[in-house]
């Protein structure tokens, strides 16, 4: 799985076939602008983003001996993170998905930083 938190909160995923840095590439490419600041984990994958004509590409070390992880002169990818950690707790109350796990995937994309009378709301929009 792969997930593209934005500055604004919106979050966008997609399972990828496989985290080598070409595949990643191409997904940032067709989803970030080229002037973004593009912030990411350590992950190798994302090796050479500058080279593909990104302006800037930091890199968040998620572990470290001292100091807060996920978090580097005041440039953190939290969010992303939190994203993640809500998407595994809700799925888990499925005991596992076995079948649709992408269209899952999306409802939590879709639901993630909306309140429960806001979801509400869109779903009874979604029906009329």
């Amino acid at each position: 799985m792969f997930g593209i938190f934005e500055c604004d909160g919106r979050v966008f995923t997609e399972i990828v076939p496989d985290v080598k840095a070409k595949t990643l590439q191409n997904l940032i490419r067709g989803r970030v602008s080229l002037e973004s600041i593009v912030v990411t984990d350590g992950w190798r994958g994302y090796d050479g983003l500058v080279d593909v004509r990104f302006d800037a590409h930091l890199r968040i070390k998620k572990y470290r001996k001292q100091g807060n992880p996920f978090v580097d002169r005041g440039v953190h990818i939290n969010g992303i993170e939190s994203f993640w950690s809500y998407t595994k707790r809700r799925l888990a109350r499925f005991n596992g998905v076995k079948a649709n796990f992408d269209l899952h995937l999306k409802e939590c994309e879709w639901r993630w930083g909306k309140d429960p009378p806001a979801i509400l709301a869109a779903l009874r929009k979604l029906l009329v």
